[in-house]
């Protein structure tokens, strides 16, 4: 979820003359801390946001989507998304924060801004290397199993290549891609799928309207996880500073 540098994938173990039949797109994402939580955190926020969302979820990540994405959502083509732990430690940044946000709305495939869904709990760092971090983007997924992190269930990139450019390998920083498939697995990868879900909705969107966690709804973050479950949109709205009676706004072409 944070744009932190860290080694390639490795190299093919096994190469293979034979490549898939089928077109497979896969959105990979490397997650660790954001935004002053720990992963575990992040994961059991997220499964509860999953369960009030009748299976849908929101995944905050740093970077924008390949321009093939808004026409994968636009069709409907399914895509898979993986989600793996980084190999590296997270940025000092990323773990204590000096300012936190959360994001109130997003820009869909049709270009239209619109208020996000009332379950959907979307928050970053508040500064970016340039001054205070205005853009933010998410991955709106969908899963119908529990959000858990799990081990043992291979990934691997070196059997894809970036969906859209020129279709390169995964690159040193891209710590979130919409990759195609070019061949089948090898037998061993240093990354595992640790939790998985279904692209769904616009897909990869550009959030905006972020606003400043204040210590009070801070507090209220750090404990919405262990609150009754009926209780999880109001206290979103808490969060993002509006009436707990807030509906999604009219949407505006941008």
């Amino acid at each position: 979820m944070t744009l932190t540098m860290e080694a390639a994938p490795s190299a093919a173990v096994r190469p293979q003359a034979e490549t898939p039949h089928r077109e497979e797109y896969v959105c990979w994402s490397r997650m660790q801390a954001e935004a002053g939580q720990g992963l575990d955190a992040i994961v059991e926020r997220k499964e509860r946001e999953r369960q009030a969302g009748g299976g849908s979820f929101l995944w905050g990540v740093g970077n924008a989507p390949a321009q093939v994405t808004n026409v994968l959502a636009r069709a409907g083509i399914p895509v898979r998304a993986v989600f793996s732990v980084m190999k590296t430690r997270p940025k000092a940044i990323d773990v204590s924060p000096s300012r936190t946000v959360i994001w109130r709305r997003y820009v869909d495939a049709q270009g239209v801004e619109r208020s996000l869904p009332p379950h959907a709990l979307v928050t970053s760092r508040g500064d970016s290397a340039g001054g205070a971090k205005r853009i933010h983007h998410a991955l709106m997924c969908r899963s119908d199993k529990p959000l858990t992190i799990r081990r043992g269930d291979a990934f691997d990139p070196a059997a894809f290549r970036n969906a859209g450019g020129t279709g390169a390998p995964v690159g040193f920083s891209q710590v979130t891609a919409l990759l195609r498939r070019v061949q089948f697995d090898h037998d061993r990868s240093d990354y595992e799928a640790n939790l998985t879900a279904w692209l769904a909705d616009s897909y990869w969107v550009r959030l905006s309207d972020p606003v400043e966690l204040d210590a009070g709804r801070l507090a209220i973050l750090a404990d919405i996880s262990r609150q009754p479950l009926d209780s999880w949109c109001d206290l979103v709205s808490q969060i993002r500073g509006a009436p707990a009676t807030e509906t999604a706004a009219p949407g505006r072409l941008i």
